[in-house]
Order: C-alpha cells, then structure tokens, then sequence
C-alpha cells in the first residue's frame, strides 16, 4: 500500500500528557548525519516527539525518509549527531555501555521484518536467549519461555526449529523473544511486511493483545492499514523529520490512501 496522504488540515499537535499517558519516550532535537567521502546526509533534522506509555504508535513514511534511523535512535541501537532521545527521563545519551545494554535488554524488545532467529537453536532457545543475558537462570527461562510460546500459540512448537517453522510461526517466534524480559517498549519494523493477510491478522491479535492487556507501548514501522486502524496515533516521516502526527480518530484509512478529513 502506497502513502498516498491526502490531508487538506494542518498538522495535528501530539496531546499533552496525562498522569494517565505518561511520557514513555521523549526526543528533543534529534539530529543524525552520515559522512561517506565528501558527502553527508542529514538522517534525521531535528525530530521532537512525545510518545505515551501505553501507546500504540504507527511510523509511516517513504524509503529513506528517517524511520530506521529513529528507530536505532530511539531503541539505543545507535548514537544521534545531536539532540537527545530520553527514555523514562533517562537520558540515553549519559549511560555507559553496561547502562545502555540493560536498557536495551530489559526496556525495549524488537520485532524485526526478517524475524532474525537463530537458525541452530530451537523456537524455546531463541526465545529464551535474551534472558540469558539478563541472567535469568535456566528453569525460570524455560518456565517464562513456554508461557510466552503459550501466549503466541507455538507452545506444542517449542523444538521445532526455524527451518522447520512458516514465516507466521517464526514471527509469532520473535515476538515471543522481543517480551522475553517484559519489556515496556516494542519497536517493531514492519512485522507483518513478509506475511500472508491471514497471518498478517494473527501477528495483529497479539500486538493488540500486548498493547490492551500488558500495557506495552508499540512503536510500529509498518505500511499495513490494518495496523494503522489499531494504532492510537499515526506519525508521517519525510526527509528526516516529523511532517505529520495525528490522532488515529482524524486519519481516514482506506486501501492505497491515507489522508485527514476536515474538522466541521
């Protein structure tokens, strides 16, 4: 599905925070440049964004407009140029090595679109392998494991290994791994973008569950409109910066175009 915005109202404004929505995440002129030879190229130009705990947040934009590059930000996976990206008030920027891998261990899981599994190791080893990190000791693991596998409907699939699994069950994998050490944060980068729309809808169920049941915040790449509908607010990338944000309730959503409707 093509971005094909056809909003005729300006920009919508992120609501304030409530002590219902806390600020989960916080950015403040964050800025990314790459440097190839004489060249550089601006990433991101100075993105300043609010996103609520709880809230399920769909990313839209074209190819290298800045999503990737927010994300990195955001997931502590890269450093920005300037600005700062703060994660429960936590400046990212101020953590050492040891901060920084906690954080991305135990705050933030990730759904990537290529599902990234270990292909030696069972569905329960690749779940379980962020807990190993985390020092969690092996029944625990197990125990935590096979709930999780429960929870995505693979628990009778727990030996099976990625070669031996359909693309659906080896997402339904990695979303197991990403909640592994109950992460409050999901940066998903277009999770259902190799899937059939029948197993499009089942990776959907379980994000929504997340979101709903276990208050997780969702943070989602996708160009998927089923997705975009369970969102609570849509945010447009373009030439590295936020060109649009709004409430899911002022976005139409029809198949190939995504636009406003007008107030009044």
């Amino acid at each position: 599905m093509n971005d094909t915005s056809t909003a005729r109202t300006p920009p919508a404004s992120a609501p304030a925070p409530t002590e219902e929505q806390p600020v989960i995440i916080r950015t403040r002129q964050l800025k990314k440049s790459y440097r190839m030879g004489l060249v550089t190229t601006e990433a991101l130009r100075g993105v300043d964004v609010e996103i609520h705990r709880g809230e399920f947040l769909c990313v839209m934009g074209p190819s290298g407009s800045g999503k990737s590059t927010f994300f990195n930000m955001v997931g502590g996976l890269d450093s920005p140029t300037s600005g700062r990206v703060f994660i429960d008030e936590v400046d990212v920027a101020q953590l050492n090595a040891v901060e920084l891998a906690f954080l991305r261990c135990r705050k933030i899981g990730y759904i990537f679109q290529t599902y990234n599994l270990v292909q030696y190791m069972t569905c329960l080893e690749n779940v379980t392998v962020p807990m190993a990190f985390a020092g969690v000791d092996a029944d625990e693991a197990r125990e935590r494991g096979m709930a999780l596998l429960d929870l995505v409907g693979l628990k009778d699939r727990w030996f099976h290994k990625p070669i031996e699994m359909s693309g659906g069950q080896q997402q339904r994998t990695a979303i197991a791994r990403a909640m592994a050490n109950h992460p409050a944060i999901l940066l998903c980068d277009e999770p259902t973008g190799n899937l059939d729309l029948k197993t499009g809808a089942e990776i959907h169920r379980i994000l929504q569950q997340l979101n709903e049941e276990r208050g997780v915040t969702i943070i989602c790449a996708t160009h998927d409109h089923r997705l975009i509908d369970m969102a609570d607010r849509i945010m447009w990338f373009r030439d590295g910066q936020v060109e649009r944000l709004a409430d899911r309730r002022d976005v139409t959503v029809e198949t190939g175009a995504i636009g406003g409707e007008e107030n009044g």
